[in-house]
């Protein structure tokens, strides 16, 4: 029970902590206005591609993978995409704030926290089952947060939607451009190991170590600036919304996540085993992503609710975390 609950909290709080830090810099003026709109800007559109693209390229071999845990993966994020517009177009009329709580519904923080936390709960396997699985949620989360943010934004809800500007802003989106490119050099390095050719990118030192550096600047960077443009003000006024969307992403969303996974691990051919719940835990239970809130702002949604969702389900994901691995543990999975 202790190790669980001071491995989810060693998972997330020192995301909280760089967030609080960016608030702290911004209150003592450290940090300007104009400082965290552009570090918004260079967030979105060069550490997070980077960082997407590393870890898709970190990916083992594709000949391995287990097509009913990715297939789970895919089928239960367009399950809870689909359920979160009508529940939320049921709870608020305002399409900007829609927008923002749709994206805390199915869009987990599963590059910066997903990952790792499959790591650290079932080890080599986890990592590499989670790495399988980011190759087509990340890309999948990026496309739904596009439409999403196209359709529910600031603009009339009475505007038509727009099927030509929705695809646009999918390929345009520089983190799915980064993801698909990550595909497309596993592709060509299974080509490789087919053909019998050595050569990797990692062996172009100078390019690669480029690389790391970028991608390990991003989620200090991002967190930082996400802690400066936070404003405990905007609590008050956002209680319902922030209380609606902590509560569906840190409960709602993963139970039952979690819970089918479980009733359907024997029915799946091969079953789902540990490492594969290790990566369950960082598709469902995970805080939402902090590109949430920076796609908000570049796409025109309430980027202030989507701010303040991404702190408080971080705050309370420290603890349900903690449950759920406790629960799993109990069960026999972990």
């Amino acid at each position: 029970m202790t190790d669980a609950f001071l491995f989810a909290a060693n998972a997330v709080l020192p995301i909280i902590l760089l967030i609080v830090l960016g608030y702290i810099l911004k209150r003592i003026g450290m940090l300007s206005k104009e400082f965290l709109d552009v570090g918004n800007k260079f967030t979105f559109r060069v550490l997070l591609p980077a960082l997407l693209y590393y870890n898709v390229y970190g990916i083992g071999s594709l000949r391995e993978i287990n097509i009913a845990f990715v297939l789970y993966g895919i089928v239960s994020v367009l399950v809870i995409f689909f359920l979160a517009i009508a529940v939320t177009c049921a709870f608020t009329k305002e399409n900007a704030k829609r927008g923002a709580l749709i994206q805390a519904m199915f869009r987990s923080n599963y590059a910066i926290i997903g990952l790792p936390l499959a790591t650290s709960l079932f080890g080599d396997k986890g990592a590499a089952a989670a790495g399988v699985m980011s190759a087509f949620c990340v890309p999948l989360f990026n496309m739904l947060g596009v439409v999403t943010l196209t359709i529910f934004n600031s603009n009339d809800t009475k505007e038509k939607i727009n099927i030509k500007k929705i695809l646009s802003g999918i390929i345009k989106n520089p983190l799915i451009a980064a993801t698909l490119l990550g595909i497309a050099t596993l592709g060509v390095r299974e080509l490789f190991v087919h053909q019998g050719i050595s050569f990797r990118l990692r062996d172009v030192q100078v390019l690669y170590k480029s690389l790391e550096n970028v991608k390990s600047i991003c989620t200090p960077f991002a967190l930082i600036v996400l802690g400066g443009r936070f404003e405990f003000s905007a609590v008050s006024k956002l209680w319902k919304e922030i209380a609606f969307g902590t509560v569906m992403r840190t409960v709602t969303v993963p139970f039952f996540g979690l819970l089918a996974a479980y009733l359907l691990r024997d029915m799946v051919t091969p079953g789902f085993g540990g490492e594969h719940f290790a990566t369950f835990i960082g598709v469902f239970a995970t805080p939402v992503a902090v590109s949430s809130a920076i796609m908000a702002r570049e796409m025109g949604a309430d980027d202030e609710l989507a701010g303040q969702l991404v702190v408080w389900t971080s705050i309370v994901s420290t603890v349900t975390i903690f449950v759920y691995v406790t629960l799993l543990r109990a069960v026999g999975i972990f």
